[in-house]
Parts: structure tokens; sequence; C-alpha cells
């Protein structure tokens, strides 16, 4: 394959430091609780609350911020996503009354988990986009107590009025101005103000994404995610303009980012690359988006769309795009098998999965997408196998259990058997 613009090779970086610093947040909030919390919030954007949670006449506020237009935009984007959620939880059924053998009868229930904490981030930008899209699943699946989380804009004590609104749209129960390390911790372990959760999902930095690592075990998580990435496939049919834009879009995430282009045809590459740097010049976010593109953004250049799959396969990115010729897109989408999420046809831009076509934007990174899909709404459902047996079937299994378990020298799960056996006959 040959290279047209290439990135730089991201490295495992000693993030020992990281570690460190993340487990003395996450000691410090276990020992402390809010007075821990309290002091990060200061610390970290200038926040002195003193109540944690975000109370309805502050909701209503932020309703007052926003303009009705605004209001209307982000309640038709949720309308989108709970409509496909509530399509895919038709999907997911229990099974009831299997029976391999007379008398055994097995299934499975479908249950939600009790609560979760929804992490919304708003460092850089006021992600009020991520809120409908944990908020709507969670709901939608019948999560009990559906919580949310973000940190306040710095130097005041208020979260963003568009991330307010959204929570509220999409249904969130609880809201709490806390972010980072600290609010991960908080919601894992509980303090005095914030009850703990079944299940914290939602992306961060990397002081999120490495305290979801470390509370992992006491609270479920989604997935640990990275960097945002975006790799397109595209042939000679597709807009260079646009296929640009598209890279662009995922570069102005953070100087982390990373846009990549595999294409069969070497003009369109050079095209591509000439068009970014033009809109470049002219895109407000240019100087996060500049050195993402600079440092990370890719032009790969290959033989067919055979290779350009098999290489797409391999990496496994977040978002995937297909902009090849009608003729060719059928049977490249359907040999692509990992990625988060799939935008097919020009189009189709990954923008729109963002924000409100109806799909999830929270999605796996850095290759996670070989083995888990994204946020929806079985990532808040369990599947919870049941069993029963009548006096038959246990008489006609418990000799088999028997062997086997004294098979693997475990006496006592073999003597579980024969007693029942053994107590028939009396």
């Amino acid at each position: 394959m040959k290279t047209i613009k290439s990135a730089k090779q991201r490295t495992e970086a000693d993030r020992s430091k990281l570690r460190h610093s993340v487990t003395d947040m996450i000691w410090h909030v276990r020992e402390k609780g809010d007075e821990a919390l309290k002091e990060y919030n200061k610390k970290f954007d200038g926040c002195e609350r003193e109540s944690l949670r975000i109370s309805r006449s502050e909701i209503e506020e932020a309703y007052s911020q926003v303009t009705a237009e605004e209001a209307a935009d982000i309640r038709k984007a949720a309308a989108n996503i709970r409509a496909f959620a509530e399509a895919q939880k038709k999907t997911i059924g229990e099974l009831r009354d299997f029976s391999p053998m007379p008398g055994l009868t097995l299934g499975h229930r479908v249950i939600p988990v009790d609560s979760c904490c929804c992490y919304v981030p708003g460092g850089g930008y006021p992600l009020y986009s991520t809120a409908l899209m944990l908020g709507i699943p969670a709901k939608t699946a019948g999560v009990g107590r559906v919580v949310a989380c973000s940190p306040v804009m710095k130097g005041t004590e208020k979260i963003h009025p568009k991330t307010l609104v959204a929570m509220d749209i999409a249904g969130i129960d609880e809201i709490y101005a806390v972010g980072g390390a600290q609010a991960v911790a908080a919601f894992s372990y509980g303090t005095e103000q914030i009850a703990p959760v079944s299940l914290i999902v939602g992306p961060g930095n990397s002081y999120v994404t490495e305290a979801k690592r470390q509370c992992f075990g006491k609270v479920g998580i989604d997935f640990l995610a990275g960097p945002s990435e975006v790799l397109v496939i595209a042939d000679h049919t597709a807009d260079p303009q646009i296929i640009a834009a598209d890279l662009l879009a995922q570069s102005e995430h953070d100087r982390e980012a990373k846009g990549l282009l595999i294409t069969t045809d070497e003009v369109l590459g050079k095209s591509v690359l000439k068009a970014a740097e033009e809109q470049l010049t002219k895109l407000p976010t240019r100087e996060i988006a500049s050195r993402s593109w600079a440092d990370f953004g890719e032009i790969l250049l290959a033989d067919d769309l055979g290779e350009a799959v098999d290489y797409a396969n391999g990496y496994a990115p977040e978002h995937l795009e297909v902009n090849v010729s009608k003729e060719d897109e059928q049977g490249v989408t359907e040999a692509l098998r990992n990625y988060g999420s799939l935008f097919i046809g020009g189009n189709t831009a990954e923008v729109f999965g963002d924000y409100a076509s109806g799909t999830n934007h929270t999605l796996p990174t850095l290759g996670a997408a070989r083995y888990t899909g994204g946020v929806w709404v079985g990532t808040f459902l369990k599947t919870c196998t049941y069993q029963t047996m009548n006096n038959e079937a246990m008489m006609n299994i418990a000799p088999l259990v028997s062997e086997l378990a004294r098979g693997e020298g475990l006496i006592g799960h073999a003597r579980a058997a024969e007693v029942r056996v053994e107590r028939n006959k009396i």
C-alpha cells in the first residue's frame, strides 16, 4: 500500500504518572467524599457549589437560556435516537420454556441494570448530544435510576445550558455538577450526596478513561474510549471536497483525533489532501484540527478495494465511511466486519450519526471494534439464565454430573448431585 500522506504512529507512552494521579484521586474521593469532590471542582473548574445535584430551578433556567429553535432541534434529534433505541429493544427477546431433555426447563430473562451514570464531557466543547446518546437508550432499556454528570463551565457553578436541556429531554432522573476522574470515583463508591450506580457509560479525557479502568469491577463500564477516529474507503467516484470535510470534522475533536482515507485512486487522494489544506484555512477550529490533521491525518493508496477492506478490518475504526461506486458498494460493505458504526454512500456523513440520524455516537476506538460494538439499548440490559427440573429430569442428569465432577476431582460437587438421588430413593 502506497502512502500519499503519512501520520505519526501511536506509541504506548509511559502512563505511570497518569495511573498514579488517578489512583490518588479515587482514594481521596473514597476517604473524603463530597469534600474531595468540592476540592476538585474548585481546583479544576473554579466552581464552589455546595450542592452537587442540579436543581429543577436550574434546569428551568437553562431552558430560558436556550432558544425555542435550539430546544426543538434537540427534541428532533432525540426523537430519532429514541425511535431507533425502541426498535433495537424489540430485537432483544426473552427465552422461555426451552427443554433440552424431558422435565428440564431452561430460559433467560432480559433485566435492565438498576442504575447507571451517563458521563457527558464538557471540557473543550459542550457535547450535549452525548446526553441524548446515553440517556435515551438507558431510559428505553428500563433502567430504574438514570443519572448524568458533567463538569461546569470553567469559572462558573453551572453546567452548559444546552447540556442541561438535552439531559432533561433525554429523561435523566438526576444531574450532578461534577466531572473528571473524581466523578467516576464518586459514582463507583458513593459519597454523601451521590449514591453509587451499577454502570458508568460515556466518553471522557484520559483521566476519565483511566478512572473507568481502575474502578471497573466495583462498577460496570461500557468500554475504554480513546481519541476519536474515522476511516474512509473511497474510489474515483467520490467527491474530494466531501471527504476532506469529513476528515477535518473528525480532526477538530482534539489534537490526537485521527482522520484516515484509503483510496484506490491516486488522483482522488491528492485532491483530498489539497482540499483539506484549503478547508483548514477557513475552519474556525483550525488550531486543533490542523494539529490533528498534520500529526495523525493519513491518506493511503490501495491496489484495489479488497486491499482497502482488509486494511479496514485490521484497523477496526470507530467510524467507517464507504464512498465507492454503487456497483461496488454492496460487496465492500458486506466484507467489512470490524467497526463501531458504518456510514454507506456519499450522502451519509459520519456527523449525521454524531447528532441526529438515530444511531449512537458512543463507539469503541483504538481497535476495540474487533470485539465490541458501541453503546446501545443492550448496554443497559443483562441476559440472565434460569432453570428448573422435575424429579425425572433430576434422576436422569445427576449420574452424569456426578461422573463429570469426580473426573475433575470436585467431590463436593459430585455429592451435591448424588445426595439428591439417594434422598429420592428413601
